[in-house]
C-alpha cells in the first residue's frame, strides 16, 4: 500500500513532480513535433525523483492527468474547428510521451529499489544463517523484521522433492498460511539453498509446528522438516540452523522415515561422531569381518539394522526384509558366527547396534573407514 505524504510545501506535494510538463507540452504541440532527447530524458529524471517520494505512480499520473486538463481548458480552441482538433491533438501526443518517459524513469528506480532491497536482505539472511559479522550490527539488522536476537530463537528446515525458490508455489502457500495465523513480525521466512527456511522465536513451538504442517501439505507428504534446538543470543539462529541442516543431512544418510526432525532427538549421533576415528575403529573390528561372507557385507547389515529398527523381533524383521523367519533367523546367525557377537544376546547387541549406526553414519562398506 502506498502511503500518502501529509500536506505540506510544494516539493512534498504530487504538483511538485510535473515541474516543467505544461512548459514542454505546449512548446512541442505548438509545431506538432515530437519531444527531444533532453526533453525526455529530463521527464525520465523527474521520474526516478519521484519513486523516491511516499506517492504511488497512480498518483502521480494522476497529478500530469490534471495538469493536462487545465493546459486544455486554457486553450484558445474554437469549437468544432479543425485546426482546435489538431492543437488538442498535438497537446495529447505530446502529453502521451511525457507521461510516458516519467513513468518509465519512475518504473526503473522502482525495479533498482527492489532489487537492491532484495540483494540486502538476502545478505542479512545469509549473515544471519551463518553468523558472520558483527553481531551487533546483525541484531541491528534483525530489529526491523521484528527478530529480537537477544533472546531465544529457533530455526526449521524444509527440504522437498524439488528446490525450494523465492516464488515456489510450496513457498507461497507457506507464506501465506503462516501470515494468515501469526504475526509476521514473530517468523522470518526465507530460501536457502534450495530449502525453505523458518526462524521463529524459541517459545514458538506452535508456529514451527504450523510451519511443518504446512510444508508436507504443500510437497503432499514428499517433504522433509527438521528443526533445531532453540539457542539464545545472537549466534542463535546460526547454531540452530546448523543442527537442523544436520538433522537433515542424517535422515538421509540413515534412510530416517520421520517426516519431521527434531535436534534433540537425534542428540545421541553428534555423540558417536564426535570421534570419528573411534567410530570407524568400532566399525572395523566389528563389522569388518562380514566382508568375508559370500554376497559381501551388504546383505547382512541390511540384516542388523532391519532386526534392529523392528525391536529385535525376528518376526516384524523378517516381514520388513520380505524374508521368512527360518531365513532371517539363518542371517543372524551367519552374523554370529563371522563377528563372534550374537544379536539375540543384551551383552553384544549394544556394541553390534552401536556399530552398525556408526556404519550408516560413515557410509561403511561402499566406503572405505
Amino acid at each position: 500500500m502506498t502511503r500518502e505524504a501529509s500536506p505540506g510545501t510544494r516539493e512534498e506535494s504530487p504538483d511538485h513532480y510535473v515541474t516543467g510538463y505544461a512548459d514542454i507540452v505546449l512548446d512541442a504541440s505548438a509545431t506538432g513535433r515530437r519531444l527531444c532527447r533532453e526533453e525526455l530524458d529530463s521527464r525520465r529524471a523527474l521520474g526516478e525523483r519521484a519513486a523516491r517520494s511516499p506517492y504511488g505512480l497512480r498518483t502521480l499520473i494522476g497529478a500530469h492527468l490534471s495538469a493536462t486538463r487545465a493546459l486544455t481548458s486554457a486553450l484558445p480552441l474554437a469549437t468544432g474547428s479543425r485546426d482546435a482538433r489538431t492543437v488538442l491533438d498535438g497537446v495529447l501526443a505530446a502529453a502521451e510521451q511525457a507521461v510516458d518517459a516519467f513513468a518509465d524513469g519512475y518504473e526503473r528506480a522502482r525495479r533498482l529499489a527492489v532489487r537492491q532491497e532484495e540483494a540486502a536482505r538476502r545478505e542479512f539472511i545469509d549473515d544471519l544463517l551463518h553468523g558472520r559479522g558483527n553481531l551487533g550490527r546483525l541484531a541491528e539488522r534483525a530489529e526491523h523484521v521484528g527478530l529480537r536476537l537477544a533472546h531465544t530463537q529457533a530455526v526449521a528446515v524444509a527440504a522437498g522433492p524439488e528446490p525450494f525458490g523465492d516464488l515456489h508455489r510450496t513457498a507461497r502457500q507457506v507464506e501465506a498460511a503462516l501470515g494468515a495465523r501469526f504475526d509476521e513480525r514473530r517468523v522470518l521466512l526465507a530460501t536457502k539453498s534450495g530449502r525453505l527456511v523458518c526462524v521463529a522465536p524459541g517459545d514458538g513451538h506452535e508456529l514451527l509446528d504450523f510451519f511443518a504442517e504446512r510444508v508436507l501439505e504443500a510437497t503432499g507428504g514428499r517433504g522433509r522438516v527438521a528443526v533445531g534446538r532453540p539457542q539464545p543470543g545472537p549466534g542463535g539462529v546460526a547454531r540452530s540452523y546448523e543442527e537442523a541442516l544436520n538433522a537433515l543431512d542424517l535422515a538421509e544418510r540413515m534412510a530416517l522415515a520421520a517426516p519431521v526432525l527434531r535436534a534433540e532427538d537425534l542428540l545421541v549421533f553428534p555423540v558417536l561422531t564426535r570421534d570419528r576415528q573411534a567410530l570407524a575403529d568400532l566399525v572395523r573390528s566389528t563389522l569388518g569381518p562380514l566382508r568375508q561372507a559370500r554376497g559381501g557385507a551388504e546383505p547382512l547389515l541390511e540384516t542388523l539394522t532391519a532386526y534392529f529398527d523392528a525391536g529385535c523381533t525376528a518376526a516384524e524383521a523378517a516381514r520388513r526384509l520380505s524374508l521368512s523367519v527360518r531365513a532371517l533367523t539363518y542371517r543372524l546367525e551367519r552374523i554370529h558366527r563371522y563377528t563372534g557377537t550374537d544379536p539375540a544376546d543384551p551383552l553384544h547387541r549394544y556394541t553390534l547396534q552401536t556399530a552398525v549406526i556408526g556404519a550408516r553414519l560413515l557410509g561403511w562398506p561402499a566406503q572405505e573407514v
